[in-house]
């Protein structure tokens, strides 16, 4: 029955199962897996008399006077009640609800939840939720509240829900029973049950717990199969010290503490005879290419090859410029990447075959088959959790068992580094070379808009280049959402261009243009012809740009912190002091949290450590970018208990059973092996 469509449950059409799959809910299992986002307490009530101002309440009463309508100046229609209990009387408010005055009758007893306001001596419970007393589905109940689309709504979700409920017990358990015990989580059907409907806080924190485990321990069990595919027998050693040195010594800038000290530790890993395995964390400008070209300094001393593979065609240019610029004739450098014709590509590829180059640059053009890189003793990964495991290895899988270099401008807190990464050893550039200068931030609303633009024109009067990032593309990108209130790349280019600097050099850019476009653009952009770019996130990671020193971004209530404090980097490259200006439509208090902390702080870490507050369940570090399985319940900052508790189980099964073959684990080796088949390239 769970792997049947929505229409096989009663009184189940096919209109309503084209609705849930707006949702992405399409059999019976995907409802029964569709969680909560939050709950209301209606296991309570309190009488009017006990309802304190700001509570959000259920109280039982009956509805005293006939209902009213009024319209006021504005065109908003208020409904009216008194409701009266024996301990008092309150008046009920709603906005804009037609039902209310069909659906309540004076002398009948209901069921209102509503969150209370007091003026003076006078109550009032604003939009309540109605039930009639006698046909009371949800009073005295912990009722879930789910993530909905436009026109959903939940009491059609809950009723759904219910109807599924009914095959429970048909969910498979995934988990061993030797596990659940050990580490002191329920069965599956318990947490299925209690994380719809759970019958008190407690049931719920204990399903919430083994669903949550169940989804880390998977992370984890994952990571670990991964990991031993990779292993090999063979290494390379080889002392860098003096081939590294030398080549320090002849650049044009000094290096940071932190940037000498994380070089030291790749040339120990290069000494050690064990492969390096090491993620490098730098914040936005931190210099961590040059630590890239100092460790392809040692391995090219000793006649190795290395590669570096960028995520996107504008990254590995880059890569491959800045890497040019460092070694000039000194080293033989190529770029690989998936735009070139077939006829260069060919002659490129032959050419890496027969050795002609000290060091490879490309995208994911680099792990074609094709491909073949001798003497590959260095990879190195720019923007890691950009790719997919599968895609780390196999670039890996070209040499036997070559030193990996992981880098990222992600900051992750380091207790949760060492967890989700813990085969890697770490390294964090933690300080900002000389001379970069804190790019002021400001968020500013809508009514501020001319005003930005005035600081737009002054800008590129100074001789400054400017980006403007949007949230969408076009107009029919996303129906579901209110298009009115998102700025998209083309529509604002074109406004922008022609009603606002009809007197500056304007263009746009964003992820759907072929590479050859978004090169030009990017190339002219560089080169100071275009004067402000209108883009999406695309150029999140990009060519560095010294000359832009303001960015804009619209609608940055849609953005995650870390992704906005990425954005944010791609000014500030230059002498001049730079810009961020948050354009914010967002009234709720994460958006307002998020704002603050942007305008506060230029520090990636901190920035990283509030976004997993703020942020959530979700795919904060790119999960689904991995190919592993995305988390609909887990928050890898308030369940670090709980991570490392799935750690300590997944590593009690790699020791006991490593090849899981013992009968007790057959589900769970099945669960591993669907979960595999997932994992992209």
């Amino acid at each position: 029955m769970l792997s049947k469509p929505l229409t096989a449950l009663k009184g189940v059409g096919p209109a309503k199962a084209k609705d849930f799959a707006r949702l992405g809910v399409n059999t019976v299992y995907d409802l029964l897996t569709y969680l909560p986002r939050d709950y209301e307490d209606r296991s309570a009530t309190k009488t009017i008399y006990e309802a304190e101002d700001a509570e959000t309440v259920c109280i039982i009463a009956t509805v005293f006077s006939p209902v009213t309508e009024t319209r006021g100046y504005s065109g908003i229609l208020k409904t009216e009640a008194e409701l009266v209990d024996q301990t008092g009387k309150i008046m009920a408010v709603w906005f804009n609800a037609k039902w209310v005055k069909f659906n309540l009758h004076p002398g009948k007893w209901y069921m209102f939840y509503g969150k209370i306001k007091r003026y003076g001596s006078i109550k009032q419970i604003d939009n309540p939720l109605i039930e009639e007393l006698g046909k009371l589905k949800s009073w005295r109940m912990i009722v879930p509240i789910y993530p909905l689309k436009p026109n959903f709504s939940q009491n059609k979700v809950r009723s759904m829900m219910i109807k599924a409920m009914e095959y429970i017990d048909q969910m498979p358990e995934t988990l061993p029973e030797a596990v659940r015990r050990r580490f002191e989580v329920c069965d599956k059907n318990f947490a299925y049950h209690n994380i719809h409907f759970p019958k008190s806080f407690h049931d719920y924190e204990i399903a919430r717990k083994r669903l949550v485990f169940e989804e880390l321990f998977y992370l984890q069990m994952l990571l670990y199969g991964i990991k031993k595919q990779t292993r090999k027998s063979t290494a390379f050693v080889f002392d860098g010290k003096k081939a590294s040195a030398d080549f320090i010594a002849k650049l044009p800038f000094v290096l940071t503490g932190a940037q000498r000290r994380t070089v030291d530790e790749i040339l120990a890993d290069f000494a050690s005879g064990t492969p390096a395995n090491r993620l490098v964390q730098g914040d936005v400008g931190s210099g961590k290419t040059v630590i890239a070209a100092a460790a392809m300094a040692a391995a090219m001393q000793h006649g190795y090859t290395s590669a570096m593979m960028a995520p996107t065609e504008i990254l590995a240019a880059q890569h491959y410029e800045t890497l040019s610029k460092f070694f000039g004739s000194r080293a033989s450098i190529c770029l690989l990447v998936g735009s070139l014709t077939a006829a260069k590509k060919q002659k490129l590829q032959a050419e890496i075959a027969a050795g002609a180059y000290d060091i490879v640059v490309g995208t994911h053009a680099l792990i074609q088959n094709k491909v073949e890189i001798p003497n590959l003793a260095l990879v190195i990964t720019d923007e890691q959790h950009r790719f997919g495991v599968m895609q780390r290895d196999a670039m890996e899988a070209k040499g036997n068992r070559p030193h990996t270099i992981v880098m990222s401008a992600t900051p992750i807190p380091r207790t949760l580094a060492l967890i989700l990464y813990g085969d890697l050893d770490i390294s964090v550039i933690d300080e900002l070379p000389p001379g970069r200068k804190k790019i002021e931030t400001y968020c500013i609303d809508e009514e501020k808009r001319e005003r930005m633009y005035g600081f737009v024109r002054k800008q590129v009067d100074n001789g400054q280049q400017v980006y403007i990032v949007c949230p969408l593309v076009e107009e029919s990108e996303s129906a579901a959402i209110d298009m009115s209130a998102l700025k998209n790349v083309t529509a604002y280019a074109q406004n922008l261009q022609t009603q606002v600097f009809p007197e500056y050099r304007v263009a746009f850019l964003h992820g759907r243009m072929k590479a050859e476009e978004k090169e030009e653009i990017m190339s002219r952009f560089k080169a100071g012809e275009i004067q402000i770019l209108i883009s999406t996130t695309v150029i999140e990671v990009g060519v560095d740009v010294p000359n832009a020193n303001l960015m804009v971004i619209e609608n940055a209530e849609r953005f995650g912190l870390s992704q906005l404090h990425q954005l944010r980097g791609r000014v500030g490259r230059g002498s001049a002091q730079s810009y961020c200006v948050l354009m914010n439509q967002g009234t709720g208090e994460v958006a307002k949290k998020r704002m603050q902390v942007m305008c506060a702080s230029n520090d990636g870490f901190l920035i990283s450590q509030e976004d997993l507050k703020l942020r959530g369940p979700g795919d904060f570090f790119g999960v689904r970018q991995h190919g592993l399985p995305s988390m609909k319940i887990a928050n890898l900052f308030t369940d670090t208990q709980i991570l490392k508790l799935a750690q300590d189980a997944a590593q009690w099964i790699t020791k006991t059973d490593p090849d899981l073959i013992l009968p007790e684990n057959e589900v769970l080796k099945a669960q591993i092996q669907r979960l595999s088949a997932r994992i992209f390239l």
